[in-house]
């Protein structure tokens, strides 16, 4: 007879953030239980490791439920119930009570202290190894299985390895939704969310890469969705938070417009294109010698101004004195509703981020349970679930590997 397979009390597939952080907190609430992370890449914590720059912007201090979720354009309701129980102060707490030093930015994003991601990678590491976890690599899970006494989760080499419970922590993989899917679940295709947009052909913005507008607004036309906050010229285009939540909300309508669009650019904020000229005409009668180019409204960077400026109908050389009224309403046009012909996408940094997954409402978020398999569980970006930038989605992983991690204790 051939010997029985070890059966795991735990198998967490995906050895990301969520996967570990659910792994720590079951270890720690049923010590002795045997856990496995199984992660098909050659190391672990891949993406936490080049978060943020290197940095891991690990959560964002707002401490609200209310308001936090108000900065996930895809399942903020569902976690409002789970924040009420682990939120980013919760966070902040279990990490410095692990000895992890954190700061908060004037934006509210958290980092370490140490502005190294490996602080984040190193504690999780330990707490994972320290509540039991025991870490597979270059193990790639072939298909899953439900089995009378939980799950048989097939690797890609011929081996199986039964299980009692199964959390799925994979993130925007595609190949575990098909698991799921064949266990019952509905899936909403995935598509990217947090991108940049590709402008390349605008002369207004080419040549000025680097320089940004701390207060602007983006919309998408033939849409609702609008964006305000500072805007950053690109070498390709437009990108910086305003871009980032306009890719976020917007997501899909992008996705259904393959990344073709026309959008509106307020380059000063919320102000009307009547307001606009009125501050135009304050300047011409203060300055009616200066020119133009030379002279602009307070927050436009001079060599940005130049061109709207220029392209509003004042030509390189025009006083104040010689604009006329028209030449100043076309020019108050292109600061408040100028038009861009968006071509294309790019990822924002090391940030890839879905929209989709499991469908929401096949999840009970009081446990992160499915509803349709009883002992499988769902944390992270697997599930139909994401953040706008600034640490909003490792808050999404952590909440959800912290409540996965307690049912599953509980249930052992």
């Amino acid at each position: 007879m051939g010997v029985r397979p070890l059966r795991i009390d735990a198998i967490i597939v995906g050895g990301g953030a969520s996967g570990f952080f659910a792994a720590a907190v079951l270890g720690e609430a049923a010590p002795g239980r045997k856990i496995l992370i199984l992660e098909k890449g050659a190391d672990v914590l891949a993406k936490v490791r080049i978060s943020g720059g290197g940095r891991c912007n690990m959560t964002h201090a707002c401490f609200d439920p209310p308001q936090l979720v108000t900065h996930y354009p895809r399942g903020g309701n569902a976690l409002r119930g789970p924040f009420t129980r682990f939120q980013p102060q919760d966070t902040m707490d279990w990490f410095a009570a692990r000895g992890v030093r954190l700061k908060v930015e004037e934006d509210g994003r958290v980092f370490p202290a140490s502005d190294r991601s490996e602080t984040i990678v190193e504690c999780l590491k330990d707490a994972a190894a320290r509540a039991g976890a025991v870490v597979r690599t270059h193990a790639t899970v072939a298909d899953v299985h439900t089995s009378e006494s939980g799950f048989d989760i097939l690797l890609t080499d011929g081996e199986k390895i039964p299980s009692r419970r199964l959390l799925l922590a994979t993130g925007g993989d595609r190949r575990p939704l098909e698991w799921a899917r064949a266990m019952g679940h509905r899936i909403v295709v995935p598509v990217p969310s947090l991108f940049t947009f590709h402008i390349p052909q605008d002369k207004r913005l080419q040549g000025l890469a680097g320089i940004s507008v701390e207060d602007a607004s983006v919309s998408l036309q033939g849409s609702k969705w609008c964006q305000r906050g500072p805007l950053l010229i690109t070498h390709v285009g437009l990108s910086g938070p305003a871009v980032l939540k306009l890719s976020a909300w917007g997501a899909r309508d992008f996705h259904d417009l393959g990344y073709k669009a026309h959008l509106t650019v307020n380059w000063r904020g919320d102000a009307t294109a009547e307001e606009t000229a009125t501050a135009l005409l304050a300047i011409k009668a203060q300055s009616p010698r200066k020119l133009v180019s030379s002279q602009g409204v307070p927050g436009i960077p001079t060599r940005l101004w130049e061109r709207l400026s220029a392209a509003g109908g004042a030509p390189e050389g025009r006083r104040w004195a010689d604009v006329s009224k028209k030449e100043l309403l076309e020019m108050a046009c292109e600061l408040t509703a100028g038009v861009y012909i968006m071509d294309g996408k790019s990822a924002f940094k090391e940030e890839f981020v879905t929209c989709g997954g499991i469908h929401r409402d096949d999840v009970d978020f009081r446990t992160m349970e499915s509803r349709h398999c009883p002992c499988l569980f769902f944390a992270g970006e697997i599930m139909d679930v994401d953040g706008v930038t600034g640490g909003f989605n490792f808050q999404n992983a952590w909440t959800t590997g912290w409540t996965a991690g307690r049912a599953i204790a509980a249930g052992l």
